[in-house]
């Protein structure tokens, strides 16, 4: 073997990469300081793309398929250096080669509660959580703005990015739905899909493109999931002085009870269920107290207002709310009439026509 033939030896004559990390987006090939040999083979397999970088500069991106790195083939390549020799010495230059498959079940999730109004209880604080797929789109973009010269790119160098942009706008978003705390679980594929739309122009930017959003699960605070699961079970027991009967009969037939703490909780059970019981039956509540006076309802731009007692009614037609042609209402009369007419002793008497 000549000199010759042990020089050329050392040269890279295949370039190629094959990934099993499964989060591995760029990777830069190693040359441990060797050339690369002019017609050497470059393999770009399915969901790959190869990026020439001469000089911090990228000279040509390559999709998929094996090339042959010759100026008859690759034209760009003339743009390298090493190239004075009638295109037949080695060359130097950096290969990375860019993941363009799918990366799925990256984790997202709100680090804080969101406050949000919601319709029926107010104000609430959500946390929600769940899954994301990207993918790279533009290779130039994300190797330019996000990868740099990193030699091995994975996701987890960009995760946490990418999960800040989505809970940011992922609050917006819920504030602009108006969704009730209850009905989030049966809308959560519809939002995963609207929320996909609206955040995927941010991920562009960086050369990405967002392909899903998932949303697993959306949570309220303990103390509110605890009341509502108390609203629950008071719903289900349906009738509740049977369901306290029923308690109180369980309790009595108990075999673990026993003694006269026993006995004294069991009676002070029976107490409390008779006064609950009589409470839900309304016979400890004790009727409206009786208006002493008359009172008046009123009817102003076409709405009734009232009642108002003879003071109140007074006060109103002193400063003007209140005229002769207001129509007014009370207890036993058919139909409004005019307060001119009911309460004539309010109103000075107008002089007669000369």
């Amino acid at each position: 073997m000549g000199l010759f033939d042990f020089l050329f030896g050392e040269f890279i004559d295949v370039i190629d990469w094959t990934d099993d990390t499964q989060n591995t987006m760029v990777y830069r090939f190693p040359r441990y300081g060797n050339e690369i040999k002019y017609g050497a083979k470059l393999i770009v397999r399915e969901s790959q793309q190869a990026i020439f970088v001469n000089e911090g500069e990228i000279a040509d991106i390559l999709g998929p398929g094996t090339y042959e790195l010759e100026t008859k083939n690759l034209p760009i390549l003339t743009k390298l250096q090493h190239w004075d020799h009638g295109f037949n010495s080695p060359f130097k230059a950096e290969v990375y080669f860019i993941n363009t498959k799918r990366f799925i079940n990256l984790k997202w999730g709100t680090k804080n509660p969101i406050m949000l109004r919601d319709p029926e209880f107010g104000m609430v604080r959500l946390r929600a959580f769940g899954t994301y797929a990207i993918r790279v789109t533009d290779p130039q973009t994300f190797m330019t703005e996000i990868v740099g010269t990193d030699n091995l790119f994975s996701t987890q160098e960009i995760t946490e990015q990418l999960t800040n942009i989505i809970v940011s706008k992922f609050a917006t978003v819920m504030g602009d739905q108006e969704i009730a705390a209850l009905d989030l679980a049966k809308n959560y594929e519809n939002l995963g899909t609207f929320i996909t739309a609206k955040i995927s122009p941010f991920f562009e930017e960086y050369g990405l493109s967002l392909t899903n959003i998932f949303v697993e699960n959306i949570s309220l605070p303990e103390a509110v999931e605890k009341a509502m699961d108390k609203r629950t079970s008071r719903e289900i027991t349906g009738d509740l002085d049977k369901h306290i009967k029923y308690e109180t009969g369980n309790a009595l037939g108990n075999e673990n009870g026993g003694g006269a703490a026993d006995m004294i909780g069991m009676g002070a059970g029976l107490a409390m269920a008779s006064k609950m019981a009589n409470s839900l039956d309304g016979t400890s509540t004790p009727p409206p107290i009786p208006l002493t006076q008359e009172h008046y309802f009123i009817a102003i731009n076409d709405k009734s207002h009232g009642p108002y007692d003879m003071k109140r009614i007074e006060s109103l037609i002193n400063d003007g709310t209140v005229i002769g042609d207001t129509l007014v209402w009370t207890e036993g009369m058919s139909q409004w009439q005019r307060a001119i007419t009911v309460l004539s002793k309010y109103f000075p008497e107008a002089p007669p026509k000369l």
